[in-house]
């Protein structure tokens, strides 16, 4: 069911264009032959080395005492034997170059992904790369959706996003279009993106995006169980955890410089892959050419 979806078959093409036979490169729900290939004696020893009291994080959100809290997790750490998970290897850096991946599928919608490599996860510009996205496809007012959805209508879904990993990251875009919409929609996005990589942002662009974060910060932070998860993110990926106004102090400190700097790092077209699920290859490949580098 899962591959029967196209634009989930675009995303996964899109990982292994980006990161090509690095492991950050395959799909996480594996795929039909893998699964059927786990047996219950490979299930069972996957589970008897990393599911072990000493490599669980324990966090906790809401109506509770810190205190009874900690004694709860002591008194079942002493009834294990406390034993972490083993080491686990250290994976090569990716080779990050522009790639280009097409699916044959007969569908009603062209799927298609451009991406590149991102920034890690400890990387101090992520609160600017997140200012950075609202004004490319981050949201309704971005650029990408005025252009090539409002004021255009040559896709009804557009969008950009990133991904931060251990040591290294990706970042993307998404659209969704017709095939009689192809050309003028691919024309649009490289257009659109050599614009940004010259003009990142104006002043406007920058306050509108930092005030629209900070506020979707904290809109999801009424949930506890979403501040749970907060805080449990951050101790699994031995990311510091920051106070609301410290983020809030982070996303306000990210200017025009910053922006400038990471678009011509992260988003130059002629350094993004590029992946399609659609119906003819021929008719990709010739609305390609207009991403220049990527195709």
């Amino acid at each position: 069911m899962y591959e029967d979806d196209p634009q989930d078959r675009a995303f996964d093409l899109m990982g292994r264009a980006i990161f090509a036979e690095h492991p950050l490169g395959r799909p996480v729900i594996g795929t039909a032959a893998a699964v059927a290939g786990v047996d219950r004696d490979r299930l069972a020893a996957y589970h008897a080395e990393r599911y072990r009291p000493g490599s669980i994080v324990i966090a906790a959100a809401g109506s509770v005492e810190h205190e009874a809290l900690v004694e709860l997790a002591r008194a079942a750490e002493g009834a294990s034997n406390g034993a972490g998970a083993a080491p686990r290897p250290q994976l090569a850096a990716p080779e990050f170059e522009p790639r280009v991946r097409f699916l044959e599928k007969d569908t009603e919608q062209y799927h298609v992904c451009l991406g590149g490599s991102g920034i890690a996860r400890d990387d101090e510009r992520r609160f600017a790369l997140r200012v950075l996205e609202g004004i490319l496809g981050g949201t309704s007012s971005s650029r990408l959706f005025q252009e090539v959805r409002e004021r255009r209508g040559l896709a009804y879904s557009v969008f950009c996003w990133s991904n931060l990993y251990a040591g290294t990251g990706e970042v993307g875009i998404y659209l969704g279009t017709r095939p009689d919409k192809l050309d003028a929609a691919l024309e649009v996005l490289a257009g659109e993106l050599r614009r940004y990589v010259a003009d990142p942002a104006s002043e406007p662009e920058l306050v509108r995006s930092r005030e629209n974060l900070k506020g979707r910060m904290v809109l999801a932070l009424e949930s506890t169980s979403a501040r749970m998860g907060r805080l449990g993110g951050s101790l699994l990926a031995g990311m510091p955890i920051l106070s609301t106004d410290d983020v809030i102090a982070r996303i306000d400190a990210v200017g025009i410089d910053d922006v400038r700097e990471l678009a011509s790092e992260l988003f130059a077209p002629e350094r993004l892959s590029v992946a399609c699920v659609g119906a003819d290859a021929e008719a990709f490949e010739r609305a390609s050419s207009a991403l220049g580098g990527s195709a």
